[in-house]
């Protein structure tokens, strides 16, 4: 990956997205030729030079401390995922050696014990680049039930969940609210190649995706970054219909990157009783799959 452009890339896109009036600064009707705040009004209200801020925008400053990047993050309203990440992409451009590659992802013993004792929750165990690791069988029968179910045994044919989202037409109809969806994957994905700028199949699979969707490609510009926590879609499964779910992520221990995933509804509701219904059918059949249960 290309670290040393990405940093001022950043700063870019989040100085765009402030208005002056964001931060206090009076305009009086002046005609602006670029969105945002400008880099000198950057640059003051976080107490930096000018000269020193462009340098590190364009690059070509690569030693700014963890103080300057603190003063940059307050000016720029940053939060704390955005924050962590603008130091993650500061110490990685600071980098004159590349770290070893990141070895081959695997789920630990422990980890398929956790994942059996969900019982009927259906669970997904996803590595640092969103590869699918291992799922119980109601999560795959929920997340990606057209699939092998031991299809991520296979390191080598592993589902990926950024791949599944834009370019799996069962999985982005799985998703009602997939533009939600959508743009959590790719912040995530963006907190991942801030963490891991030596990670070359992280890197193929964010080229793959650039280059084969549209729609990852502009969101990718955007520069968003999410982090891994609780998040609310609407559903809607072709062999149990309409469901709202919380998807948790729950880091694993000992595993750097690795995440286990389980989807939960409300008690007593249509959602629960889907989930209970998908539970003991376990994997749709092909023509479950090419008969969709009608939207409710």
């Amino acid at each position: 990956m290309d670290r040393k452009p990405r940093l001022g890339e950043f700063l870019r896109t989040r100085r765009a997205r402030l208005r002056p009036a964001d931060v206090g600064i009076p305009e009086y009707g002046e005609r602006r030729r670029v969105p945002g705040l400008r880099r000198d009004e950057l640059a003051r209200l976080a107490g930096v030079g000018l000269s020193y801020y462009t340098r590190l925008e364009q690059g070509g400053s690569l030693n700014a401390s963890p103080e300057v990047l603190e003063a940059l993050a307050r000016a720029l309203g940053l939060d704390e995922v955005e924050r962590a990440h603008l130091h993650d992409l500061a110490g990685a451009a600071r980098r004159v050696t590349t770290r070893p590659r990141p070895a081959p992802e695997r789920t630990g013993e422990a980890t398929r014990q956790l994942l059996a004792a969900l019982g009927d929750a259906p669970a997904i165990v996803l590595g640092r680049r969103s590869d699918v690791l291992a799922w119980n069988r109601t999560g795959h029968a929920l997340f990606a039930g057209h699939l092998a179910a031991r299809i991520p045994e296979q390191p080598d044919r592993r589902p990926n969940m950024a791949r599944l989202v834009f370019l799996d037409a069962h999985t982005r109809d799985l998703f009602v609210d997939w533009p939600k969806k959508a743009r959590n994957v790719v912040g995530k994905l963006r907190l991942a190649a801030g963490q891991h700028p030596d990670d070359p199949r992280l890197a193929s699979l964010i080229g793959e995706l650039t280059m084969k969707s549209e729609e990852f490609a502009a969101m990718w510009a955007e520069h968003g970054v999410r982090k891994w926590a609780l998040a609310s879609y609407r559903m809607h499964h072709p062999v149990v219909g309409h469901m709202e779910l919380n998807l948790q992520s729950l880091g694993v221990p000992q595993e750097e990157g690795q995440r286990i995933v389980v989807a939960t509804a409300g008690a007593d509701t249509a959602s629960a009783a889907a989930l209970s219904l998908l539970a003991r059918l376990g994997t749709p059949t092909p023509a479950d799959l090419s008969e969709p249960a009608r939207r409710g």
